[in-house]
């Protein structure tokens, strides 16, 4: 060794031991038990508090180098998806992570609904992809998006969604971020979920708002339907309401889709806050659903979950209110055991495989979490009685709000139903957020031959 190495080699500015490499990451792969699916949104906790949730693909690269070669306490934290309890009530499992090794978790479902993964935000596959996996899913830049609408206009499936959380700072887009598919998008009803959406985007190729309606504050719009006008031309419409912080309803009317802007254009007004007006007047809002009653006569009928209007299924009816029919809907259903469960918010969908109208919804101030237990049940008839309601999803302190049924996503006649909704810790109690999962999408699937919805079956 020369002077000048040994003097740079005293002074600490070079080593001359190499150095050490980098922590190549342990994968670990959470399946669920029996089907070998992977299951997304399952936490691995250390007791030192580190965290790592599956991604898409059930993955999680495990990269802390204090874990390495140590057997290692992971507390499973997985809403609905468990792992047994130890003799002192603890949940969860001893790994040894070893860099590049492979480690399998599997978890015992204690709903009925099956996580099938994350539709909306980023990272939808980052945990695979650091283990070299998935990397041909490109995200969409999009971070979090909150209340779906869905709608079958002109061959595709048009998907609109409230407040959008953005990556380039805290306030993303507030009128409506907006994207199509297939009708049928899935290539497949397992997991991993792979959907990808195509946006609308501005001139610089970012998603962008399509309901910019007049006036300060965001734009919701609600009871997204395709109807067909005099001269059977679809007319994709909407119901808009403006809002004022925090969750403030000053506005509310009708709007019409432009197919050659990409945007929905104002109708009209039905209602503006006043003192002599405090209350929004009734109009088309939730999730439309087709019925033709034994006349003949087709209807659209409107509800969140169940119906509380509905007029005749055309363009012309839609927008004239003196045809709007306001339904009152069933307030509470009852359980096997007869308690009663009141919805909240939701959807219902004429199902093939049953024959029967079914609904998911989310019950107002359930147990354990106050937003996030969700229901299902069956009707003759989309104006009910609705039959016993029985629990498919469940959630720790966390809340799983406006849930929408899928029936576009499976042939007809398929025992196969899905529904997504909106993760996200708001109205829990304290609740930490999901990183990357929280204030986005994500998507169940329900078996209804499964002998756990019984209950909900025609007596």
């Amino acid at each position: 060794m020369n002077s000048r190495v040994f003097i740079l080699s005293v002074l600490g500015l070079i080593s001359p031991v190499a150095k050490a490499e980098a922590v190549k990451p342990c994968r670990i792969e959470v399946i669920e038990k029996g089907s070998g699916w992977p299951v997304p949104l399952v936490e691995l906790r250390s007791t030192h508090s580190l965290s790592f949730i599956t991604d898409n693909a059930g993955v999680i690269a495990m990269d802390a180098p204090e874990l390495m070669g140590r057997q290692t306490w992971f507390t499973v934290i997985g809403h609905g998806y468990e792992a047994p309890k130890d003799g002192f009530g603890f949940s969860g499992v001893r790994l040894t992570p070893e860099p590049g090794k492979t480690l399998r978790v599997e978890v015992v479902r204690s709903i009925l609904a099956k996580r099938i993964g994350r539709l909306t935000g980023a990272g939808l596959f980052a945990e695979s992809q650091k283990l070299g996996e998935h990397l041909d899913w490109k995200d969409s830049g999009i971070h979090g998006c909150d209340s779906v609408q869905n709608a079958v206009h002109r061959g595709r499936l048009f998907w609109a969604w409230g407040d959008t959380n953005m990556p380039n700072y805290p306030l993303g887009l507030f009128d409506m971020s907006s994207a199509t598919t297939a009708i049928h998008p899935l290539a497949s009803l397992e997991p991993p979920l792979r959907l990808k959406l195509d946006y609308f985007i501005d001139d610089a190729g970012r998603q962008r708002g399509v309901a910019k309606m007049p006036g300060s504050g965001p734009t919701w719009v609600t009871a997204y339907v395709s109807l067909p006008d005099k001269t059977d031309a679809p007319r994709l419409v909407g119901s808009y309401v403006k809002i004022k912080p925090p969750l403030d309803a000053y506005e509310s009317g009708l709007c019409v889709w432009n197919d050659e802007t990409s945007q929905f254009d104002l109708l009209r007004v039905l209602w503006t806050k006043s003192d002599s007006a405090p209350k929004q007047t009734p109009m088309p809002e939730g999730h439309p659903a087709f019925w033709k009653d034994a006349q003949g006569m087709e209807w659209v009928l409107f509800g969140n979950p169940l119906p509380t209007l509905r007029c005749p299924a055309t363009f012309e009816a839609w927008q004239d209110e003196k045809t709007w029919e306001v339904l009152k809907p069933q307030e509470t259903l009852v359980d096997a055991d007869g308690a009663k469960v009141k919805p909240h918010s939701g959807s219902i969908a004429w199902n093939d495989y049953r024959k029967r109208w079914v609904t998911i919804f989310m019950e107002g101030f359930g147990k354990p979490s106050v937003f996030g237990e969700l229901w299902y049940a069956e009707a003759d008839a989309p104006t009910g009685p609705w039959g016993t309601a029985v629990k498919v999803l469940t959630h720790e302190n966390y809340t799983f709000y406006n849930p929408r049924l899928h029936p576009e996503f499976t042939p007809t006649g398929s025992p196969v139903l899905f529904f997504e909704g909106t993760y996200t810790k708001e109205f829990a109690k304290h609740a930490h957020p999901t990183p990357r999962y929280d204030y986005n999408q994500i998507l169940y699937r329900l078996d209804l031959d499964d002998p756990g919805l019984k209950p909900a079956a025609k007596p």
